[in-house]
């Protein structure tokens, strides 16, 4: 475990001495607290400049994590004017308006010397797809770790994978999606769905944040895309919920892009509902992921069981911060097995990528 925590940052992160490091979590849960404090104190041996943090949890997965790790993650010049100009309480609450935004940019840009250069958010609910990450990434070209459900086992299962195999069959699984405008999916749970992805870009996650500005979970390993919106037609049966496998599946009815009824005697049901009654933003086809870890075995950990080599994931809600163009405070993925995965191109030809789970030798 000791040798996984120190490859975070000898590998993934490559963190060099005196680099300004946060490890933050949000302390809900006991387990990540403790594992936040083990990946602090290894830190230690690789930069001097390092702290922990412990902030108040969001609530669900992709809501803006709370003004202090604001204030700590950019530094207090640029937080204390986002304050001052009323507009750090507009971010958290994603009611930012695109000219508000470029301000937000701007005084980030101007005090981002101050600003973290390496993040590793070890919270209960995911930072992934937030304003806060996607400002650190891109306008600070800091580097982000973001591991929402982590526990100790991925430090010896998924955390143990052979991260350049990884990283290159991620990186051909995504070139072969990126060659094609539509995309159908079916597996035999009765799943099947097809959305466009015309416009949109298949990006990579492996796990390598070694560059200015990059981002990737940690365990890493899928390939992964913004449908365009509006295009995605079909049915989902759910059987796992995040962290749990259902009693019963759970059925989402999907048409023109988005959810128009869950159904099913799940108790899951109910909170499903809850959710997508929230906002209609909630009800997105949001995201695409083909999992490419081949050490990544657990199905009842979404933070691991997306990445699982073979599987496909969809996310409902947030997509603005990886090609599209909803924003929303909810971002939650499911995770679908033995998926058959065909790719057709603007001219009609067909290729599949994956077969009931199994990807094609021939791709």
């Amino acid at each position: 475990m000791s040798r996984s925590i120190s490859n975070i940052f000898r590998i993934n992160l490559s963190v060099r001495e005196n680099e300004r490091t946060i490890v933050f979590t949000d302390g809900l849960n006991g387990n990540l607290k403790k594992i936040g404090k083990a990946v602090f104190e290894n830190g230690k041996k690789f930069t001097k400049n390092i702290s922990y943090i412990e902030s108040r949890p969001t609530g669900c997965h992709g809501v803006e994590p709370p003004e202090d790790m604001w204030r700590e993650a950019f530094g207090s010049s640029a937080y204390d004017e986002l304050r001052q100009r009323r507009l750090i309480k507009r971010l958290i609450t994603k009611k930012i308006t695109g000219t508000e935004l470029r301000t937000v940019e701007k005084i980030i840009e101007k005090n981002k010397k101050e600003a973290a250069k390496v993040v590793i958010a070890l919270t209960h609910y995911s930072t992934s797809h937030t304003r806060f990450r996607d400002l650190l990434n891109r306008i600070c070209r800091a580097r982000y770790a973001s591991m929402p459900l982590f526990d100790e086992q991925m430090l010896r299962g998924a955390m143990q994978v052979n991260w350049s195999k990884m990283k290159e069959r991620t990186g051909k699984i995504a070139r072969i999606v990126n060659r094609y405008d539509d995309i159908e999916i079916k597996t035999p749970n009765g799943t099947f769905i097809n959305f466009s992805k015309k416009g949109r870009k298949a990006l990579k996650d492996t796990g390598f944040i070694t560059k200015a500005g990059e981002f990737s979970n940690l365990p890493a390993g899928e390939v992964y895309l913004a449908p365009l919106e509006g295009s995605a037609e079909g049915t989902l049966v759910l059987e796992w919920a995040p962290t749990r496998k259902l009693k019963s599946p759970v059925i989402l009815r999907v048409e023109n892009g988005t959810v128009r009824s869950v159904e099913g005697d799940e108790q899951f049901v109910d909170h499903l509902k809850k959710k997508l009654s929230e906002k209609k933003e909630n009800k997105n086809i949001a995201e695409l992921g083909i999992g490419t870890n081949d050490k990544a075995t657990r199905p009842d950990n979404i933070l691991e069981s997306e990445k699982i080599l073979g599987t496909i994931h969809i996310a409902l809600g947030d997509n603005s911060s990886f090609g599209g163009r909803v924003r929303t405070s909810f971002h939650q993925d499911f995770v679908f097995f033995k998926p058959t995965v065909t790719l057709i191109s603007k001219g009609g030809r067909r290729r599949d990528l994956l077969k009931k789970g199994k990807v094609i030798s021939n791709n």
